[in-house]
């Protein structure tokens, strides 16, 4: 095991496992598996939203979600918190899910296909598991625990998740974590 030292000089044990899943090139190929599954739903989610009048047009499909979400039955609701719950009732009070529902479409498509490709991987997944956590924080649990569990092991990976994939020349070209940049 590595040894670390803390801020007042105690050694902190590092073991080795986590240190070649997280931070050896080699273990690229194991992360480049989950990278792309969890891409690819992202894409999945997104095109269903993209082709979908719903989503791009009017915004209503995001304006039913909101809706029945923020809705409290005998003192309770599918949101737990309040000032989530406000939050989405600012939302579709100010009509914002015209242009929210656009930005969640496009972002899931987004997302997916810079994780499918690898393309800065840490910042995607990233952004993948905060739309995952806001879909929680609204109620809907569905697939959205794992998915969130699975962004945050690639957002832990960042430094090797994308070496099998476009972060390989990226990082490369910016000079990060494998070798100076150009």
């Amino acid at each position: 095991m590595k040894t670390l030292k803390n801020a007042e000089g105690l050694e902190v044990n590092e073991p080795r496992i986590l240190k070649w899943l997280f931070n050896d090139v080699r273990a690229g190929f194991i992360w480049v598996f989950l990278r792309v599954w969890l891409g690819w739903q992202w894409i999945v989610a997104g095109w269903h939203k993209v082709t979908n009048p719903a989503w791009m047009v009017n915004g209503s499909a995001l304006k039913g979600f909101f809706a029945s979400a923020v809705v409290v039955t005998n003192g309770k609701g599918p949101i737990t918190y309040d000032w989530y719950r406000q939050f989405l009732q600012y939302l579709l009070a100010t009509n914002a899910y015209v242009w929210f529902a656009k930005l969640i479409s496009i972002g899931e498509l987004v997302v997916g296909i810079a994780l499918v490709l690898g393309i800065f991987t840490g910042v995607f997944a990233f952004f993948g598991a905060a739309m995952n956590f806001n879909y929680m924080l609204a109620g809907s649990a569905s697939v959205n625990p794992v998915f969130f569990a699975a962004a945050v092991l690639l957002v832990l990976a960042y430094k090797v998740a994308g070496y099998i994939g476009g972060d390989f020349f990226l990082m490369r070209m910016f000079g990060i974590h494998w070798k100076p940049g150009s």
